[in-house]
């Protein structure tokens, strides 16, 4: 069943029972469309259309990552929303995205080791599954004026205080 959400700041719909082969065509269908979102998981699609006010946090949130990076020395690389996914299981596009350290840098690596969410009005740590999947080193979601931080542990995520090391300084 098809769900419309209309957002004061964008759109979502929410269709499941689709196979990766339909999602796929859906994703084809969109390939002319900038700005459109798409995502794959468990036979559910999600179309996000998002609006001016998520674009602009997802680009300050930006500036301010890739501002801390470059004053502490950190090799990355920017990913911004660029397409993540593991063929027949799961597609994403985070907000922000970056691969961090040296050998980030070198390998060929298709899943960014840190992805950003911002959650305007919908989302947050119910794509947790969609990470793991990937296996995304570590997921941020910044809500209501805040950052909530996981870190890819053996068994799954696990909430952090705070960023306890960088890539390049301490280890990752």
């Amino acid at each position: 069943m098809a769900e419309l959400l209309e957002q004061p700041t964008g759109q979502r719909l929410v269709h499941s029972g689709h196979s990766w082969e339909q999602f796929k065509l859906i994703q084809q269908g969109f390939a002319g469309f900038p700005g459109v979102r798409l995502s794959y998981y468990s036979g559910t699609v999600e179309i996000l259309m998002p609006g001016r006010d998520h674009e602009m946090v997802a680009s300050f949130i930006g500036y301010l990552v890739m501002t801390f990076l470059l004053t502490q020395g950190i090799r990355f690389k920017p990913a911004r929303s660029m397409t993540q996914e593991k063929p027949g299981l799961v597609s994403v596009q985070a907000d922000e995205s970056y691969y961090i350290g040296e050998s980030s840098l070198h390998a060929d690596q298709p899943i960014p080791d840190l992805s950003i969410e911002v959650v305007i009005s919908s989302g947050g740590e119910s794509k947790l599954p969609r990470y793991l999947a990937l296996g995304v080193n570590e997921v941020w979601f910044w809500q209501d004026g805040a950052f909530r931080l996981y870190r890819l542990r053996e068994q799954g995520y696990a909430n952090c205080a705070q960023r306890d090391s960088w890539p390049g300084r301490s280890g990752y």
